[in-house]
């Protein structure tokens, strides 16, 4: 499918990963909507600080995507929707299981449903590498076992085969991009990297973290945003869950080490028992199998393998130390 003159929907716009990927979208020629969370502020999150070029060529609509009207309305013109909306931190999904359901399972659904009625052309739902919860083997291909370790997991899983279900009952023409775990500018303090990140460049030397020794696969957010436009493209990868990855492997504590390397300075990292999961729910082991990603849409990820993630940490840590981005997090409060 080819992508140019079509018009096309970014829920979770004002997010991390949403605002990269409106901005990338623009930048290629795209004609973008913005479907942002509706607030009394007028703010549109991370979109705000995006450049005036790209706010004047993006049309902005605020909303909920639990609200199935307001997301069919959004939906409405649109040929291709690029599904981000979600609730993601997995701390707070242990304190707020219901908000989880109602905004990543039913906000899903509303986007199914109004693509179905609307007949939207192409529908991409972003997954998550904790779908699959601690590896049973690696590299996790597309079919390793589905294991909700939290909430959070749970419900993206029920949303994943949703989408799927919805291409099998209905034809509707949607794929399943699955992120092993993004990182890069603007991200939310919740995850791991801005944690480490922020608080070095407030100052600290010593870092309170959770578990260090469970491993990832780090995917920067460049990668990670032309994926999905490279999969929105992909007829073959109509029905199908998709990963993408960095096809490299690394622990907490290891990536702690190379960000004070990174940054020039020398860490003491300290476990903190208030940022650990429930011992069950700690997923431990993440390496993402993107063979099918290369057969499909000749996936390639840029900061690939150790030299790759170095210089996507060097690019984060420089964003981070600019005095105003610093300032928009609390490097001294645990963030759920």
């Amino acid at each position: 499918m080819d992508l140019q003159g079509k018009k096309i929907l970014v829920t979770g716009a004002d997010g991390f990963i949403g605002s990269h990927l409106v901005e990338a979208l623009v930048s290629a020629g795209y004609d973008v909507r913005a479907f942002v969370m509706y607030n009394s502020f007028n703010s549109r999150g991370w979109l705000d600080q995006s450049s005036p070029d790209v706010l004047s060529a993006i049309e902005v609509v605020a909303g909920d995507i639990r609200d199935p009207y307001g997301v069919a309305k959004a939906m409405e013109g649109c040929d291709v929707v690029l599904h981000l909306a979600a609730l993601i931190a997995i701390p707070f999904s242990y304190v707020a299981p219901d908000a989880y359901v109602s905004t990543n399972i039913n906000g899903t659904l509303n986007i199914l449903q109004a693509a179905r009625r609307l007949g939207t052309q192409r529908v991409v739902c972003t997954s998550t590498s904790e779908t699959y919860g601690t590896a049973q083997f690696v590299p996790i291909t597309e079919d390793h076992p589905l294991n909700g370790q939290s909430p959070y997991a749970a419900t993206k899983i029920g949303a994943d085969q949703l989408a799927l279900s919805f291409y099998q009952s209905f034809d509707l023409p949607v794929t399943v991009l699955r992120p092993f775990n993004t990182y890069g500018p603007r991200q939310s303090a919740r995850a791991v990297i801005p944690t480490i990140i922020s608080q070095i460049a407030a100052g600290a030397r010593e870092i309170e973290l959770g578990a260090l020794d469970p491993t990832r696969d780090f995917t920067f957010v460049r990668d990670t945003v032309k994926g999905f436009m490279q999969v929105a493209a992909c007829d073959a990868a109509l029905g199908r869950s998709v990963n993408i990855g960095s096809g490299f492997e690394i622990s907490i504590k290891e990536t702690a080490e190379l960000i004070g390397e990174a940054m020039n300075v020398d860490v003491e990292i300290r476990q903190d028992p208030h940022r650990m999961r429930p011992a069950k729910s700690e997923v431990e082991r993440l390496f993402a199998g993107v063979d099918l990603a290369k057969e499909l849409f000749d996936w390639d990820a840029e900061f690939a393998g150790r030299a790759g993630f170095v210089r996507g940490l060097a690019e984060t840590a420089d964003w981070f130390q600019e005095p105003k981005n610093l300032s928009r997090y609390r490097h001294d409060t645990y963030n759920i």
